[in-house]
């Protein structure tokens, strides 16, 4: 099975050390990074044609991808 683009270590390669303090730290930067791993797998089943949608659904999920996203950025950057 190939990896999954967009993991968040892969986007942050510069801030690994505060994604660990995060996910350690922080209930609520979990559950981003759940929600946000979950809309990732999504989209990687439908872009690898494992799973079948519409273009409205897959853009929807890019979307919320690119929200959950900018979360993540937020936290980062907050501590």
């Amino acid at each position: 099975m190939t990896q999954i683009p967009h993991q968040l270590a892969e986007e942050f390669p510069d801030h690994l050390e505060e994604l660990r303090r995060l996910e350690t730290e922080s209930s609520q930067f979990k559950e981003v990074v759940k929600a946000y791993d979950a809309v990732n797998g999504e989209v990687y089943q439908i872009e690898a044609e494992i799973e079948p949608a519409s273009d409205v659904v897959l853009e929807d999920l890019k979307k919320k991808r690119l929200v959950l996203m900018d979360q993540i950025t937020a936290m980062i950057h907050s501590i």
